[in-house]
């Protein structure tokens, strides 16, 4: 596991911004909206350009502007930031350059809202407390994105009907692939849930967490660890908050299918890939309860001023993953969460939100690495989103307008928490590898801002009815 550090020495990219769509302004209709959750099918020799292997990583809160208050410690500029009254008309983003090498691919922004909502790209530009009303949270967004079907707050694998529906996992393992999640917060919470359980709350940890040992996924990484508090101490008495103690027991005793990992030099053995210490399935649950980093004690002034936990990372958690599914040759589906940009988000703590953008962002890079040493951008497809936003993070003063974050490498910048909950704005939507063309095909409106838009429920949608479509 590599030291956490300000990240300050990458350099800016060359390449030029991503140019986002310009079609006609206006806000969802009916119409626009009735192609989500049904694209056009594909031709027989447009399916067979699909990806083998899907990587889906999720900045758990992460919307523009918690990207770029990243970007700016890092360098001291940015993109993606706002200036001006409250008007859609004449809002547009200010120049800057690309910092993260994700954000020179395609990119397309995302709406998120849950069953029942909508998305009205003109309010959203011109009241802010529209924003701040019908927000998703992560379980019915992270429903819409693995299952392709919109579903209520809180719940977690069940349409807004309360039937069961199938996810990207289950559609995986169901075509010859192999299938897991990764998070850096409890393996049993909302995200990586979605990809793997049906419950009707995300709240009943104990039964999703059952679930998910008993189904067919051969990766679940996560923190959530019964014995050990947010500062990696061993507990006095443990606490089976995220899994009870009996189905933690058969996991950690060798009852389970799933090579049994906790210890970071498990996940680092992993990591390194060797045939011989790479099992078929493995269950690795960090020695820390609720999150790796965020949750730990102390207050930051600055990013990475308060001692981190001696925990594995999630750039070697997904690089472990990777390797393990990678064994499959028919290939392979695994969703990565950046789960706790969402808490620091909550929390308003903009030390920790950066660390946590940080860790997911490196996270990104260990995977483009891997895709391009032991993979290629011709068979496997990767994206990299949000499922909404967390705390309407924007530069300071900027209600009733809006005001740009500022500042210089290496210091906070100057920027404004607007909310502790989440928001119900578009969050950036990026994409690179096999198949990715389809995604421009489902567009669904157009914000004045951001420019052209998908639904999220847009990767199950071109997958499942797509590429990964089941014959008749």
């Amino acid at each position: 596991m590599s030291p956490r550090h300000p990240r300050l020495t990458r350099g800016l990219s060359l390449a030029a911004a991503v140019v986002l769509g310009t079609a006609a302004l206006g806000v969802t209709t009916p119409a626009a909206t009735a192609g989500v959750g049904a694209p056009a099918p594909l031709s027989a020799s447009e399916a067979e350009q699909g990806p083998k292997n899907v990587i889906y990583m999720v900045g758990d809160g992460m919307g523009y502007n918690h990207l770029a208050a990243t970007n700016l410690y890092e360098t001291g500029q940015t993109r993606y930031q706002v200036e001006g009254d409250a008007d859609p008309e004449v809002l547009e983003e200010l120049p800057g350059e690309a910092v993260q090498t994700y954000e020179d691919w395609d990119l397309l922004a995302l709406s998120t809202y849950a069953a029942g909502g909508e998305y009205d790209p003109q309010a959203a530009w011109s009241d802010h407390d529209w924003v701040q009303t019908g927000a998703t949270d992560s379980a019915a967004a992270g429903t819409a994105m693995a299952t392709g079907k919109k579903t209520d707050n809180g719940v977690i694998g069940l349409d807004a009907d309360g039937e069961s529906v199938e996810n990207l996992s289950e559609r995986a393992v169901e075509t010859g692939r192999s299938a897991g999640v990764v998070s850096s917060v409890p393996f049993s919470h909302a995200t990586p849930a979605a990809w793997a359980a049906h419950n009707e709350s995300r709240n009943n940890y104990h039964e999703i967490a059952e679930e998910m040992i008993d189904s067919d996924l051969d990766v679940i990484f996560g923190a959530g660890h019964p014995y050990y508090d947010d500062d990696s101490k061993k507990l006095k008495d443990p606490e089976f908050t995220y899994v009870t103690e009996e189905d933690y027991e058969r996991l950690s005793s060798g009852e389970t299918e799933f090579d049994f990992a906790d210890k970071d030099s498990d996940f680092a053995k992993y990591a390194r890939g060797k045939q011989q210490h790479l099992p078929d399935r493995a269950f690795g649950i960090a020695q820390v309860a609720s999150t790796l980093q965020q949750g730990r004690s102390g207050e930051s002034e600055q990013p990475y001023d308060v001692k981190q936990n001696k925990v594995v990372d999630l750039p070697t958690m997904s690089q472990a993953a990777l390797n393990i599914l990678g064994q499959n040759d028919d290939g392979f589906h695994l969703m990565i969460e950046g789960g706790a940009i969402d808490w620091a988000g909550h929390a308003n703590d903009t030390a920790r939100d950066i660390e946590e953008v940080q860790d997911f962002n490196d996270a990104v890079d260990a995977v483009i690495e891997w895709v391009e040493t032991e993979s290629s951008w011709d068979e496997t497809l990767m994206i990299v989103t949000s499922d909404h936003e967390t705390g309407y993070l924007a530069g300071p003063d900027d209600q009733p307008d809006f005001t740009p974050m500022t500042g210089e490498a290496g210091q906070l910048p100057e920027l404004g928490w607007y909310s502790g909950n989440h928001t119900n704005q578009v969050v950036p939507f990026f994409f690179r590898g096999a198949g990715s063309e389809a995604f421009h095909e489902e567009i669904v409106g157009t914000d004045p801002v951001r420019g052209d838009y998908v639904d999220n429920t847009v990767v199950a949608d071109v997958l499942m009815d797509g590429f990964w479509a089941l014959e008749d």
